[in-house]
C-alpha cells in the first residue's frame, strides 16, 4: 500500500504561476498513491480554471472513492467566509482539502477547526510574493474508514494552521477526533509544524523523516505521515520513503510504502 500527502499550492507552478491540468495529472500520476491526501485544494476558483481539483486527481489515479471538504467559500488571501454547513457554497469557489482512495471507504467524517483570532506573517512563494500579514481561514478535516486487503484503516487528511501555536490547538483537537475512529490509524497532511513538535505532541509514530519544504530545496518538513501507536503493529511495515519534487506547488509530495 502507497500512502502520499502533497499541498498542491491550488496546482500552481512556481515556474510560470500557471495552474495547468495535464501539468497536475501527471504529478499526481507519477505518485501513484493507493491513498492520497491533498491540502490548498480548489474547486469552481477562476485562478485555477474553475475545476474540480480532487476529481482531477482521483482520475489520474484511477480511484473511484475520493472526496473534497470546503474550509472557506471564496479565496484565501483574497475574500472569503467560512462554511456555515457542509453543502454551504454550491456554486461559488471553494478552497480545502482533498482525500482519494483505491480501497473503497465504508464512511466519511468532517471535523473542523476554527481560525486563529489573528492576522500573522507567512512568506508568499513564487512572483510577485514575498512576507505578507494574512488573516488565517477556517481548516477541515477530512477522515475516512477505507476496507483494505489488511483489514478496516482509518485515514484522515488535513491542513493546520499556520499560527504557531494555534496549529498545536488545533492538533490536538484532530486526535481526539480521530480516537472515535477505528485502529489501525493514520493521519496525512500539512501540519505546518516541524517533525519533532508533530510527533511529540501526538504522541504518533511518523512513519517518514524527510524534509519537504521548501520544493526546490527542502529544509523542514511541514508535511506528515503519523500512525497512531494504538494497532501500530496490523500496519505492514514501511518498506520505502519518497519526496519527489514535482512540477508543481511549494511542497515536495511524501510518499511512504508499506509492505
Amino acid at each position: 500500500m502507497r500512502l502520499a500527502t502533497f499541498n498542491l499550492l491550488h496546482g500552481r507552478s512556481l515556474t510560470d504561476g500557471l495552474v495547468d491540468p495535464d501539468r497536475l495529472t501527471a504529478a499526481v500520476t507519477a505518485l501513484d498513491a493507493d491513498v492520497l491526501a491533498l491540502q490548498e485544494v480548489d474547486r469552481d476558483q477562476t485562478r485555477s480554471g474553475k475545476l474540480d481539483l480532487t476529481a482531477l486527481a482521483a482520475r489520474a489515479l484511477h480511484a473511484d472513492h475520493h472526496r473534497f471538504a470546503a474550509a472557506v467559500v471564496g479565496t484565501p488571501g483574497e475574500q472569503f467566509r467560512p462554511l456555515t454547513h457542509d453543502d454551504d457554497g454550491h456554486g461559488e469557489p471553494l478552497y480545502g482539502i482533498g482525500l482519494i482512495s483505491r480501497h473503497p471507504v465504508s464512511s466519511w467524517q468532517v471535523t473542523r477547526l476554527r481560525a486563529a483570532p489573528v492576522r500573522s506573517p507567512i512568506y508568499a512563494p513564487g512572483p510577485g510574493g514575498g512576507l505578507i500579514l494574512l488573516r488565517d481561514e477556517p481548516r477541515v478535516v477530512l477522515a475516512a474508514v477505507l476496507d483494505t486487503p489488511h483489514g478496516p484503516l482509518t485515514v484522515a487528511a488535513t491542513h493546520l494552521s499556520f499560527v504557531p501555536g494555534w496549529n498545536v490547538w488545533q492538533l490536538r483537537r484532530v486526535i481526539r477526533a480521530l480516537r472515535a475512529l477505528p485502529a489501525p490509524r493514520i493521519l496525512l497532511g500539512d501540519l505546518n509544524l516541524p517533525a519533532g513538535p508533530a510527533a511529540a505532541l501526538t504522541r504518533w509514530r511518523p512513519l517518514a523523516r524527510r524534509p519537504t519544504y521548501p520544493a526546490g530545496q527542502p529544509r523542514v518538513q511541514l508535511d506528515h505521515i503519523l500512525a497512531d501507536r494504538h494497532a501500530l503493529d496490523r500496519l505492514p511495515p514501511v518498506t520505502a520513503v519518497h519526496t519527489p519534487l514535482a512540477t508543481i506547488s511549494d511542497h515536495r509530495p511524501l510518499v511512504v510504502d508499506l509492505g
